[in-house]
């Protein structure tokens, strides 16, 4: 992708294609795919260890956005958020030393 992380160790925002008033998003923004190699610099053979990867999905509609578009309410509320990020985690990685 074109975003680098900055000099504070962030990643800027992907953006973002929800479309409020037709409680919608395109699956435009973003890679299908992500792939990288990381060393643990503290790695110790000596000693157990457990890794995992998050990853944040796209923004898409709340599901009370989507409601809002069925039951044809004019204002979206904004709080709760009307676009949300999903947020998932790997399965552990375990290391153990014999």
């Amino acid at each position: 992708g074109h975003r680098k992380i900055t000099s504070d160790g962030k990643l800027p925002a992907v953006g973002s294609t929800v479309d409020l008033e037709e409680a919608s998003y395109r699956n435009t923004i973003g890679s299908p795919e992500l792939s990288a190699v990381w060393t643990d610099p503290d790695f110790n053979k000596r000693e157990a260890a457990v890794y995992y990867v998050r990853v944040l999905e796209i923004p898409t509609p709340r599901w009370t956005t989507y409601d809002a578009k069925v039951y044809g309410l004019k204002k979206i509320q904004q709080k709760p958020a009307a676009v949300i990020q999903e947020r998932a985690y790997s399965s552990p990685i375990w290391y153990t030393p014999r």
